[in-house]
């Protein structure tokens, strides 16, 4: 089968008849990174890719971080589920977090720049992931607007997101958040490349200099802009998909599903390249 790519609305790309061993190609790899430029989000549709043709495929890509959780024989994979039986039981409680619209690494200097995911298996009971291009929202802007959020800085953290995702949380599960520092950004993130985006999510709690409620209505509104239908992407999964994604210019959540679904993902992840400025 020939590789066809196809353009999606209101973006990214769509590629079919690749195999996961083709993949592992300095041409290959090049081909995904000026796709991954310009459209934001690749598809590689049933590309079947094994764990070790992941890793190098990553590799090639860019600088793969090595995850922490020490739960599979690649350092670079991390395991994607809620079922406790299937990956240490706190890390799944905590993913129920990735239900909420965020970007990984908002709480760090330099967010990662790209994810891997890939479908081990999938479950038609829920369980679709949906992007959101903030660089798309962010132009969409009327002008006015764009100059009252420049120069504005946001505190993002660990806790704001996990507390969405858990309100009910006892006070030593809230101190355990607490331990992950929070980091200040701007706003408004400008690249050495001049392009601009939104830097909203879960993670964003409050705005600096801004009395709370105030600060909290606007972040909230400002993620409710990005995540309109104009500018969300939902991938429907089917076992084998590979799907990368700009990490600094989309958000992204999993449409809900149970504990007990099947659904289980293998995930890498590229080093950021540029900080947040």
């Amino acid at each position: 089968m020939a590789v066809a790519f196809t353009g999606l609305e209101p973006f990214g790309v769509e590629i079919t008849g690749a195999s996961g061993g083709r993949l592992v190609d300095r041409r290959a790899a090049d081909e995904c990174r000026a796709a991954l430029d310009e459209h934001g989000v690749v598809i590689y549709r049933e590309l079947g890719i094994g764990d070790d043709d992941l890793v190098a495929f990553t590799r090639l890509l860019g600088e793969p971080v090595v995850a922490k959780t020490s739960e599979h024989r690649h350092p670079e994979i991390d395991t994607i589920t809620l079922d406790p039986a299937k990956t240490n039981a706190a890390l799944a409680a905590v993913r129920r977090g990735n239900f909420h619209w965020h970007i990984d690494g908002a709480t760090i200097d330099v967010p990662q720049q790209a994810t891997l995911l890939t479908a081990r298996e999938v479950d038609p009971a829920g369980g679709d992931t949906e992007f959101a291009n903030t660089f798309l929202a962010y132009q969409a802007l009327p002008e006015k607007e764009k100059a009252e959020l420049d120069g504005l800085r946001v505190v993002h953290s660990f806790a704001a997101a996990q507390l969405r995702a858990n309100p009910e949380a006892s006070e030593r599960e809230r101190a355990v958040w607490e331990r992950v520092s929070p980091k200040v950004h701007p706003l408004v993130w400008t690249r050495q490349n001049g392009r601009r985006s939104l830097l909203v999510g879960a993670t964003a709690g409050e705005v600096v200099g801004r009395p709370p409620e105030e600060g909290r209505a606007l972040l909230d509104r400002l993620t409710e802009w990005a995540t309109q239908p104009r500018f969300v992407l939902r991938h429907r999964w089917r076992r084998g998909d590979l799907v990368i994604w700009d990490n600094t210019g989309m958000l992204h959540r999993a449409m809900p599903f149970e504990p007990t679904s099947l659904r289980l993902m293998h995930r890498t992840t590229l080093v950021g390249e540029e900080a947040v400025a």
